[in-house]
């Protein structure tokens, strides 16, 4: 019983994971950007969750957390990724790790490193012996939704269509009429987006610091290798398989075993399948 109650924390936090790489993996597979400024924006994301929800019901608050995080991406996206966007990979690279340390700096600043917690009660579904916490189950329910929203964007609207059509080829949708800077500009903004609101739910179930991002950061890469990159679902399909390891994990060894595990199965996967388990080769 104790490891089938681990398990189902670990999947619930799972499915946040899988959206906090969904952002990553999307800007990549659009772009080609590897964008290092990720979990510096998921801390903000953190901060504006711990602010708003202060103010207003979570309901409300999370929204405006993802509305914060795609007008932040546009923001770095013409201010830095756009000048770089054709250039060698070294190049955004750059480029996204100093939008990173501008943020992590003005945030220590601003926030200091002092742990924040945001503090309210969703309370618990329990089920016989099993008790699985509300926050958690509204973390879950909140990625699933916002996963097949993106999943319907992506493949029933125009903007989506426009979207794969530039991931695909980039010159050839030019030539069609759509514009691949537009088109661009809106992944990255919701690749931001997707990040920050990753970060607000983080914030809802963990104590977060303006440091903390960098953490989730590191698992999102793993992640995006794990189910594919450039694939959404395999990202969501990695983070549920990245959060049962953390939660069966602790039930037989140290926790400190966990990362290990970790990268562990992250070679693996790199040796034996590159493409990850739903992405190309």
């Amino acid at each position: 019983m104790r490891i089938l109650i681990s398990l189902l924390d670990g999947l619930l936090i799972g499915f946040v994971y899988g959206l906090s790489s969904m952002g990553l993996s999307l800007i990549w597979g659009v772009m080609k950007v590897i964008n290092l400024s990720h979990g510096a924006i998921m801390a903000l994301g953190m901060f504006f969750s711990y602010a708003a929800i202060s103010r207003f019901h979570p309901g409300l608050a999370l929204p405006a957390v993802a509305v914060f995080g795609m007008l932040l991406g546009l923001l770095i996206y013409g201010v830095a990724v756009h000048r770089v966007i054709s250039a060698p990979h070294l190049s955004s690279l750059l480029a996204t790790f100093a939008v990173n340390m501008i943020i992590i700096g003005v945030g220590t600043a601003v926030f200091s490193t002092s742990p924040r917690n945001i503090d309210y009660s969703a309370g618990a579904l329990v089920l016989g012996d099993i008790r699985l916490p509300g926050s958690r189950l509204l973390a879950a329910g909140a990625s699933i939704l916002v996963t097949a929203l993106l999943y319907y964007f992506l493949y029933r609207t125009r903007s989506g269509k426009a979207i794969r059509a530039v991931a695909n080829n980039r010159l050839a949708a030019g030539l069609m009429g759509i514009s691949p800077t537009r088109s661009l500009a809106l992944s990255f903004s919701i690749g931001t987006g997707l990040a920050a609101l990753a970060g607000g739910l983080v914030a809802t179930i963990f104590p977060f610091t303006i440091l903390s991002g960098s953490t989730y950061e590191v698992k999102s890469f793993v992640i995006c290798v794990l189910g594919g990159l450039g694939n959404p679902l395999g990202a969501l399909l990695g983070g549920l398989v990245l959060g049962g390891i953390e939660g069966i994990v602790p039930t037989f060894m140290p926790v400190s075993w966990v990362p290990v595990l970790e990268f562990g199965l992250f070679i693996l996967v790199l040796v034996l399948r590159p493409g990850g388990l739903l992405g190309e080769k």
